[in-house]
């Protein structure tokens, strides 16, 4: 089994995607079908550290229509998509419907707990990470148990991360989507718009994985498009 974990640790990184831990479903879990239709029995999780996948995601949008939609989406699942079958996994993604848990999954596969602006916090990546997809197998993988992550945000006092935002579209009360939502997309919202959230990059963790502006620019573009 760490042969095949190795394999597909290796082909996952030659498009700068990553292993994020995974689990066996118990019993009392709804889990989803695996391939064949039958209750998968483990997942693995997929996803980046900092920006990676950039420039290999780059050279495939080069290839594609212009107007291709949710282009990151689309390359995430060709490349997931291919290992799964190379792999004899079912291949899911966090966009699929009906949704999917996948911050539960990631919680319960790497210790996570959710910063203050919901993004989880890694005690190596700060929030800059992400979950592309998940490989479900029918079969169980004996997976390393792991340890609790500890979570940073415990020990932030000061919490810039709630204290950047212009419109103060994070607080206890949740995320202001509609406000978040008119700023960026307003006369007022250009930094947020070509250097990513504000509230975001004011997190002190993490920093050497912070995604370059471009790709940040990419992900606010994607966000004000809704």
């Amino acid at each position: 089994m760490r042969g095949m974990i190795e394999e597909i640790t290796a082909a996952l990184g030659a498009n700068g995607l990553i292993l994020r831990g995974g689990f066996a479903f118990a019993n009392s879990d709804e889990a989803p079908d695996g391939v064949s239709g039958v209750p998968a029995k483990s997942v693995l999780l997929v996803g980046q550290a900092g920006a990676d996948p950039w420039p290999h995601f780059l050279r495939w949008r080069k290839q594609q229509p212009r107007q291709i939609a949710n282009p990151l989406d689309t390359w995430s699942g060709q490349v997931i998509g291919a290992v799964a079958e190379a792999f004899g996994a079912r291949a899911v993604s966090p966009s699929d419907k009906p949704y999917l848990p996948f911050q539960q999954w990631a919680m319960r596969a790497e210790g996570l707990k959710p910063s203050p602006l919901g993004i989880l916090m890694h005690p190596q990546y700060g929030l800059w990470h992400a979950y592309r997809g998940a490989l479900l197998f029918e079969d169980e993988i004996a997976l390393p148990e792991h340890d609790e992550a500890i979570h940073l945000c415990d020990g932030c006092v000061e919490k810039p991360c709630l204290k950047s935002c212009p419109v103060d579209a994070y607080s206890a009360e949740g995320f202001a989507h509609q406000a978040c939502l008119a700023h960026v997309r307003g006369a007022n919202g250009g930094p947020c718009r070509g250097g990513g959230c504000l509230d975001r990059n004011a997190c002190p963790y993490g920093t050497s994985y912070r995604y370059p502006p471009e790709v940040q620019a990419f992900h606010m573009a994607s966000f004000a498009s809704l």
